[in-house]
């Protein structure tokens, strides 16, 4: 599949824009390219049509034929997860939050299984997320304990400017320092650099964010610059990789939009967000890498208060889409070691169904 890249297409909250955005798609011939699975509601999907003004010929199987006779080109698995009638526009429920875990769950399985190279998203809400699963806390983990996986993947935000890494992500501010250590530093400097080179950069340059004010001041405002990421960016170093740092998180995007550095990482969430969605809030993606196979979303949220109003801009949706299948294409085949459409196993038969969730 490494020259004609299937999108796995999970429609995300349906209090929001995912369903509008996800007609949008849809009827978007280029962004679509007729080469998308898609899972979600088909009911939810036409009322995504009615507020996007456009009307979408999908064919359309039950899960169950997943893997079996399923229809060439785009096609929706209907999962039959969200009836509309139920589910409010513009505020985060149960409901919402419920089916969008369900169709993420079956839109990695489907990569997971070879049905398709990419997983792709319109926007999530974790707070409905959370009325469904109060367990769940971010899309790594769900990722995780969805597919098995070895080891943890890291979220990118990717501009054409400049991409940001983070170190940390989901957790609460008061933790972070404590979450840092040389080892973990310098594999996320390791993965950013094989992700932005299988996106095409031969040799990344990484500005290292300081985590103190003025990269702890001389040991003024902690010693964690010092101690800890000074180490790890000299490890990185001299492994050769082009990384510069600790910088003071003030300076270090002004640098990186003078073209000093291809990508920043920072330390924690919101040290790298606030300045990647101040650059170009309609443009961004959200990168979920360090899997066998690219999971993408625009990185703006779920627009509660546009919903309904068929005023959704696709430009980060595009962009997603887009990097999912540039990153895909460079995935050699011996990366994908999942069972192929056709040879899918009882045991991850029963893993597919949505129900297993809850179980």
């Amino acid at each position: 599949m490494t020259q004609n890249t299937r999108v796995a297409f999970a429609i995300g909250d349906a209090g929001g824009i995912s369903p509008e955005l996800a007609a949008k798609v849809l009827a978007h011939d280029d962004i679509n390219r007729n080469d998308m699975l898609v899972i979600g509601d088909r009911r939810l999907l036409a009322r995504g049509e009615a507020d996007a003004g456009v009307s979408l010929d999908l064919p359309v199987i039950g899960l169950e034929k997943l893997g079996e006779t399923m229809p060439e080109g785009t096609f929706m698995v209907d999962l039959r997860n969200c009836d509309p009638e139920t589910v409010p526009q513009g505020a985060s429920s149960q409901g919402s939050g419920r089916a969008a875990l369900e169709n993420f769950r079956c839109a990695l399985l489907a990569c997971h299984a070879g049905f398709a190279d990419v997983c792709f998203f319109t926007p999530f809400n974790k707070h409905a997320m959370r009325l469904a699963k109060p367990d769940y806390v971010d899309e790594i983990g769900f990722i995780n304990a969805t597919i098995n996986a070895q080891s943890s993947g890291r979220e990118f935000n990717v501009l054409d400017e400049v991409w940001n890494a983070r170190v940390t992500s989901h957790i609460p501010l008061r933790e972070v320092a404590d979450a840092l250590d040389e080892d973990r530093i310098l594999k996320s400097l390791e993965l950013t650099v094989q992700v932005m080179e299988g996106a095409g950069f031969e040799r990344p340059r990484i500005g290292v964010a300081a985590l103190n004010p003025h990269a702890g001041d001389g040991r003024n405002f902690g010693d964690e610059d010092d101690d800890i990421l000074a180490p790890a960016v000299r490890r990185a170093q001299q492994k050769q990789l082009a990384v510069t740092g600790p910088i003071p998180s003030d300076t270090v995007f002004v640098r990186a939009i003078k073209g000093e550095f291809d990508a920043v990482m920072t330390m924690y969430h919101d040290q790298g967000q606030i300045a990647m969605k101040l650059l170009g809030f309609d443009r961004g993606v959200t990168l979920i890498a360090g899997y066998p196979f690219p999971i993408v979303t625009p990185a703006h949220g779920t627009a509660y208060d546009i919903a309904g109003q068929g005023v959704a801009d696709l430009g980060a949706t595009r962009n997603a889409v887009a990097l999912g299948r540039k990153l895909a294409a460079r995935l050699a085949p011996q990366d994908r070691s999942a069972p192929q459409a056709g040879q899918l196993p009882e045991l991850f038969r029963k893993a597919l169904d949505p129900a297993s969730i809850w179980a």
